[in-house]
């Protein structure tokens, strides 16, 4: 059985009546529609339904739907793609994610990337701070740093031993970078021309996110490492067999992936985004809650998620 040692208090599933008719927020996938999910919360005074529609890896089919929901819904979340990737004060835009991007008028339409920089910054230090997990001088590793930049940062600032898999989980390079210097260095070459690549090179989408494969030089990635950290995707698609003592650090699962990491043996389970009705959705929904209410700046959204309160979820195995 797992035991839920912290789970959100700010994000209550309620049923929502006719007269407060919920703001609906829609993250627009190029995953498998197979992870879709919908819920409804309440939560700031208001009523809320998050959705999550993948494409299976069509791009056309994600432009059409997001032209559909334009003007219609609060917001929408960019999911299974990011529109930027950092390195360090550097930001790259995605050439496909931009043409998704272009696709709405009028809804504001956000990639998570906001909340990446504020609220998993946050989580790293509440989870070391409060002594959640212990994260100075464990090895660490995070599956993408341009990713996550915010997360990158806090994992070096909390004292941790990072090992950062970009070259090796989106280039399949069996390289692992130690500093943060290394991966600026790195994008400043790399990311102006995989920027413009087709991003399903970049990133499994539709149904190769069904796929887990073996790969020696991933399973050492696992091995070496005490914390795995980052997208649960990259995460699952190299996902050994034993998982005994790990811990996983990310964002969006299903049940069905909890019953994965349950079924190899992981000690625990640790989601940055609250749990809603059996899941914890992306980054890209989230921070469609925050766009749909007007916040456009860290400053935004640092207050906002002062006033939500929001825990991660620890699941202990």
């Amino acid at each position: 059985m797992s035991d839920l040692s912290s789970q959100p208090v700010a994000a209550t599933a309620v049923p929502t009546s006719p007269a407060a008719s919920p703001i609906r927020i829609v993250s627009v996938s190029l995953g498998s529609s197979s992870r879709n999910h919908a819920s409804q919360a309440n939560f700031l005074d208001r009523n809320w339904s998050l959705e999550r529609i993948g494409t299976d890896g069509d791009l056309q089919k994600a432009k059409q739907l997001i032209e559909e929901l334009d003007g219609k819904v609060g917001a929408i979340g960019l999911g299974g793609i990011d529109l930027y990737l950092f390195a360090g004060e550097k930001r790259y835009i995605l050439r496909d994610a931009q043409k998704l991007a272009n696709a709405a008028k009028k809804t504001p339409i956000v990639d998570g990337s906001g909340l990446k920089h504020t609220l998993e910054r946050s989580t790293v230090r509440k989870l070391q701070n409060e002594g959640l997990l212990e994260l100075k001088g464990k090895k660490v590793g995070l599956t993408c740093a341009v990713d996550r930049f915010g997360m990158a940062q806090e994992l070096v600032a909390v004292g941790a031993n990072v090992s950062f898999g970009d070259m090796l989980f989106i280039l399949n390079v069996p390289i692992q970078l130690k500093k943060l210097e290394g991966i600026k260095r790195v994008a400043s070459v790399i990311l102006p021309i995989a920027s413009r690549l087709p991003f399903k090179l970049l990133y499994p989408t539709g149904e190769a996110q069904k796929k887990i494969l073996d790969s020696k030089n991933h399973r050492k990635f696992f091995e070496e490492n005490e914390i795995i950290a980052g997208d649960f995707l990259l995460i699952r698609r190299y996902l050994p067999k034993d998982l005994a003592g790990k811990t996983i650090l990310t964002n969006t699962v299903t049940p069905a992936d909890i019953e994965l990491l349950r079924e190899r043996n992981c000690a625990r389970l640790i989601t940055t985004t609250p749990e809603f009705e059996g899941r914890s959705f992306g980054t890209n929904v989230m921070e469609g809650i925050f766009a749909a209410l007007g916040d456009k700046t860290p400053q935004d959204y640092e207050a906002r998620l002062a006033k939500l309160n929001w825990q991660p979820r620890i699941i202990n195995f």
